[in-house]
């Protein structure tokens, strides 16, 4: 590329940042704190000394010029949307989901009134499989936001959440920040999943970390360390995960409600795999529910291949399979339809 063309790039991208931070409404302390970096990437533009800075400060000034500073979605405030939604996505569960809509029903006072809820924060425990991420994404459903989740399992640095220095030339932004960048609005509903698995040498630095996101007095003003800045999160609706509370600090225990998630007894994942999963899986893979029977006798053999699961997970896992096998052998010309029975599941299922 010569001079020319060099120059030519150099002033579209000047121009794009300036008509990005021209069309975006900032904190005025965050605007001027652009536009000098802005200045000074200009500068190193004319000048034409090569600055190793000079990407990590373009990534910055869109970074924080795409955050939702000042953009909120709004809410679907339908309690009986929301109660025909659980019902759906999830079959019994009922004090649990009669406790979610007690839930939104307070989330949908405060909103009437122009305040922001004080509720504790959902955590739902229980055992792999057992529902809880998708509880929280019903959540979601129900009132219309995003929904990021932000998974814990070997989250091994607090600033992983909170983001690094821009003094480091690593530096990065945090989760949680990032979460919002996604959403692309100030009010998603962000999921901490399976908070009890962050590794040992980081718990009590990421543990400190969520007592400032789950405090109500504390997240209005959300540090991450990149942006530089503080962020609003208070209408930020936070749901947690967690297998057991275990390796949970007490401190975060005391901002959380937690819902402890029951066993499936067969009967019911009988009637989850039958009426919920089979349906979503054929649906997924494009095939006509026609095409396929599963004999009743067939279904124990489903629920329980290889003996006790009390969560949902394995089931699913089975299930998909079967589904997908047979939309290997239709695409493959057997076109069915496919009864499945005693005499044939091993031919579906893969154990």
């Amino acid at each position: 590329m010569d001079a020319a063309q060099t120059q030519v790039q150099q002033a579209q991208i000047i121009e794009k940042l300036k008509q990005k931070l021209a069309g975006v409404k900032l904190p005025p302390d965050v605007s001027e704190k652009l536009a000098d970096e802005l200045m000074r990437v200009e500068l190193v533009f004319k000048t034409k000394d090569f600055n190793p800075e000079l990407d990590r400060q373009i990534n910055y000034i869109n970074f924080v010029c795409d955050l939702p500073w000042d953009k909120a979605g709004q809410d679907i405030l339908d309690l009986k949307r929301a109660k025909m939604l659980l019902d759906k996505n999830h079959h019994g569960l009922e004090p649990i989901k009669d406790r979610i809509l007690e839930y939104l029903s307070i989330l949908i006072l405060n909103k009437s009134k122009g305040l922001i809820p004080k509720q504790p924060i959902l955590a739902f425990v229980g055992l792999v499989g057992s529902g809880k991420t998708s509880l929280a994404f019903s959540i979601a459903e129900s009132l219309g936001r995003p929904i990021i989740r932000i998974p814990f399992g070997g989250l091994g640095s607090a600033l992983q959440l909170r983001g690094e220095s821009r003094v480091k030339s690593e530096a990065e932004p945090g989760l949680i920040v990032r979460a919002l960048k996604r959403a692309q609005v100030k009010n998603p509903v962000i999921l901490l999943d399976e908070l009890d698995r962050v590794t040992e040498n980081a718990r009590a630095d990421i543990m400190g970390v969520l007592v400032e996101l789950l405090d109500p007095e504390q997240n209005m003003a959300f540090l991450d360390h990149y942006v530089g800045f503080p962020f609003d999160l208070s209408q930020v609706l936070f749901v947690a995960t967690a297998n057991n509370t275990g390796n949970i600090a007490t401190a975060v225990l005391d901002r959380l409600e937690l819902i402890e998630m029951p066993f499936y007894t067969d009967e019911q994942k009988l009637v989850i795999g039958r009426d919920y999963l089979l349906p979503e899986a054929l649906q997924s893979a494009g095939l006509d529910p026609k095409l396929i029977t599963i004999a009743p006798d067939v279904w124990p053999n489903i629920v329980r291949p290889l003996g006790f699961d009390g969560g949902i997970r394995s089931l699913k896992r089975n299930i998909v399979s079967m589904v997908g096998k047979i939309a290997r052998m239709v695409v493959e010309g057997n076109k069915g339809p496919y009864i499945i029975n005693s005499q044939n599941l091993n031919q579906f299922m893969s154990i």
